[in-house]
């Protein structure tokens, strides 16, 4: 990172102590210079004498991975390098597809527009923040992609989007493209806003349970009849007629007609067996399906609802009694609605929680006895499913993205640590060079200090005095009895 100073300090001091925390943030956890943004990938790139572990296709090993402009070209033993590539050498390390986060709320500005319950409209891709320095820590910790969604404040909220984690790019560069677009619903506590009250403002609709449901089937009521209405003007434009008027569009509609014509996924948070059931009966009665529960943490109670309503989870490993509705969280949730048919994954819902998420999937091999594989799929191939990207990522196959993260250990161990990250065959975090960095970043952190500790002492400048303008003669004392036309005079009539 390179900060300039070339403002005046002196007209700008306070713009200098309220960026300087962030700044002096992102220093301590970045790479510097021209760390921060990776240079372009060699075109081919061989990772070798390493453990590959496919989540698809078993593992191998004294494996390699050949990459070549960005996507795996080639797995398996024995593969020479070819003329010009970049070697990794990985031995005694171990290779995974790059972990997934399905419910993220990293590299965002904002989180929720609570002043509504139905607030469909808004979209996070509106508000992506690249500089988050959440981004190079879930790096750290082995992430490639994840879900932005928007907050749980809303019975209806805004527009998700699925990212790639390319720290150092610009905010159009850090969405996966050809990603399926989703929107975040919530249910219980959160949109009825048990926990939460304006002082002097009456609360806002829904306060219930049940309000929250009818928020969301009148929402969908509407937006099937707008549907309708678009359906038949384009019949109309079809059959030839001239000189129609097109309906007049909705921005907080079209994305649930969207939902309704299986064009985005709806993934909700939600707690209680209940308000799960509530929820699947609404999609049942408007023909759409929720692509995910959030947290589910009562999920293991209607396992056989979710599996036979084709509905995926995406769980906490082991969060629990945080508020009354993860009263009856248990560790096991995972594991056993993985056992009755339901595809899982583990997510974080926290920036923290996401630099360890191999750990948190590995607690389900404690919790409920997953195999090794069947836990590496939950932060894997499973979170790719349930965001319409595993015929990218989640797997390391030829052909998919070269998204893949070099751990020291075996990913599912308490001392697994990340060497290097990367993503479309770019490294985008190396361990060895952070390290390495960590000097000339103190260096620099110290500089900064210094300059505000310098600019804070230095004594107010004595402004110079403003010249005064040049008196102008003084006009003719008036005599004790001035003429009318004096008087007039005085008095600005003229």
């Amino acid at each position: 990172m390179r900060i300039s100073f070339s403002m005046n300090a002196r007209r700008a001091p306070t713009a200098f102590v309220l960026l300087l925390p962030r700044f002096l943030s992102a220093l301590c956890l970045a790479p510097s210079g021209e760390a921060a943004t990776p240079p372009d990938a060699a075109p081919v790139i061989l990772i070798q004498n390493t453990t590959v572990m496919t989540v698809s296709h078993g593992t191998i090993e004294h494996g390699s991975i050949l990459i070549k402009d960005g996507k795996i070209a080639e797995v398996g033993q024995s593969i020479k390098a070819p003329t010009g590539a970049q070697v990794i050498e990985a031995s005694g390390q171990f290779v995974i597809p790059g972990i997934i986060d399905c419910h993220s709320h990293i590299a965002a500005e904002a989180i929720n527009e609570g002043s509504v319950s139905v607030s469909s409209m808004v979209n996070m891709e509106e508000v992506l923040d690249p500089e988050d320095i959440d981004i190079y820590r879930d790096l750290a910790g082995g992430v490639t992609s994840a879900n932005i969604l928007h907050g749980s404040a809303n019975s209806i909220g805004g527009q998700t989007l699925v990212i790639k984690l390319r720290w150092g790019q610009p905010a159009a560069k850090l969405p996966f493209e050809g990603a399926v677009p989703g929107i975040k619903f919530a249910l219980g506590e959160n949109p009825k806003r048990s926990n939460f009250s304006i002082p002097g403002q009456p609360r806002r609709y829904p306060a219930t349970r049940m309000g929250v449901a009818e928020t969301i089937r009148g929402a969908f009521s509407e937006a099937r009849d707008y549907k309708k209405t678009w359906d038949d003007y384009h019949k109309r434009v079809a059959a030839g007629e001239k000189n129609l008027i097109p309906p007049r569009r909705d921005l907080k509609l079209e994305p649930l007609v969207e939902v309704l014509e299986g064009k985005r996924y709806v993934h909700s948070h939600c707690y209680r067996e209940d308000e799960i059931l509530m929820l699947l009966l609404v999609a049942k009665e408007f023909g759409f399906t929720v692509r995910t529960l959030q947290h589910v943490l009562e999920g293991y109670k209607v396992a056989d609802e979710l599996a036979a309503a084709g509905v995926g989870a995406s769980t906490f490993s082991d969060w629990w009694a945080y508020k009354v509705e993860a009263y009856d969280a248990i560790p096991y949730n995972a594991a056993l609605m993985t056992r009755r048919g339901v595809l899982v994954s583990i997510n974080s819902d926290d920036a923290e929680e996401a630099t360890h998420l191999n750990q948190e999937a590995a607690k389900s091999m404690k919790y409920g006895g997953l195999t090794h594989d069947e836990a590496l799929k939950l932060v894997t191939l499973n979170p790719a499913i349930q965001l319409g990207i595993d015929n990218r990522v989640g797997t390391i196959d030829v052909g998919k993205d070269a998204d893949l993260a070099i751990y020291n250990h075996d990913p599912l161990s308490a001392y697994a640590v990340v060497q290097k990250t990367l993503i479309d065959g770019r490294v985008y975090f190396d361990r060895d060079k952070d390290l390495a960095s960590r000097a000339e970043i103190e260096k620099e952190k110290k500089t900064l200090t210094d300059k505000l500790k310098k600019e804070e002492k230095k004594p107010e400048e004595k402004k110079p005095e403003e010249k005064k303008p040049e008196q102008s003669p003084k006009p003719p004392a008036l005599s004790a009895a001035p003429t009318a036309q004096a008087r007039a005079v005085q008095g600005g009539a003229l």
